[in-house]
């Protein structure tokens, strides 16, 4: 249905999220404090929710908004294979594929996705080991399952590509692998997170225990630098 200036009109768009108005809106207040933590600016970032599993349908935000100031109609309901469940909805993120992939492979109610400035530099770091290794923080215990800080997890990153069938592939032969299978999120480099929970709120919560990590991580490295930058100083003053 057209409005008086040939658009689509806000209830046409709105009518396959019809009922999910709350999980909606939840996504919406995950969008503005994603983006005053500056770990979705720029338009950048995509949050999912399952809408059913059999078949699997997912509502994801739509490509190119602002994820601080989203409105209940800049959603798009898809299917399993990230296509529009209807027509006249806006267009879905490039990323939706990776979304739907997790999906399947998870028992995720909602996936989320940001890009911060300590993800982007150290998927970029790491990228040549194919990840990193973080353990011994206090703050791993708010990740689902994790009951002790004496726990080691392990960051996969995938290269950046523009071909999200081919990522989609990757992650899901990395979900099934023996020796490290994807299990609470992983990285893109120079680009940046994804990471699930069996909802909104639970991924919401696994953002900012990686985000904590990630900075706690990256600032260690930069401060072990520094100190050794300093005794080599000191160590040649001294001759």
């Amino acid at each position: 249905m057209l409005d008086s200036n040939g658009s689509e009109s806000k209830s046409t768009v709105l009518a396959p999220l019809a009922g999910f108005e709350q999980q909606i809106d939840a996504l919406r207040s995950v969008g503005k404090l994603f983006f005053q933590r500056g770990w979705s600016v720029g338009t950048s970032s995509n949050y999912s929710v399952v809408a059913r599993r059999d078949p699997l349908e997912i509502i994801v935000t739509a490509s190119g908004l602002d994820k601080g100031r989203l409105q209940r109609h800049q959603f798009v309901r898809v299917d399993g294979d990230a296509k529009a469940v209807v027509s006249h909805q806006p267009r879905s993120s490039a990323e939706t594929l990776l979304h739907v992939e997790i999906a399947n492979q998870t028992t995720a109610g909602a996936i989320l996705h940001t890009h911060s400035v300590w993800a982007t530099i150290l998927s970029d770091l790491y990228f040549a080991d194919g990840g990193f290794a973080i353990e011994g923080y206090e703050m791993l215990k708010g990740l689902e399952g994790i009951t002790t800080h004496d726990t080691q997890i392990w960051i996969e990153i995938f290269d950046n590509t523009q071909d999200m069938s081919e990522l989609a592939q990757q992650i899901s032969a990395k979900f099934q692998d023996d020796e490290r299978p994807l299990t609470y999120g992983f990285l893109i480099r120079k680009h940046g997170l994804y990471t699930w929970g069996n909802d909104i709120e639970a991924a919401r919560r696994h953002v900012e225990i990686f985000e904590f990590l990630f900075e706690a991580f990256a600032r260690r490295l930069q401060l072990a630098s520094a100190v050794n930058a300093s005794t080599v100083t000191s160590s040649t003053s001294a001759y």
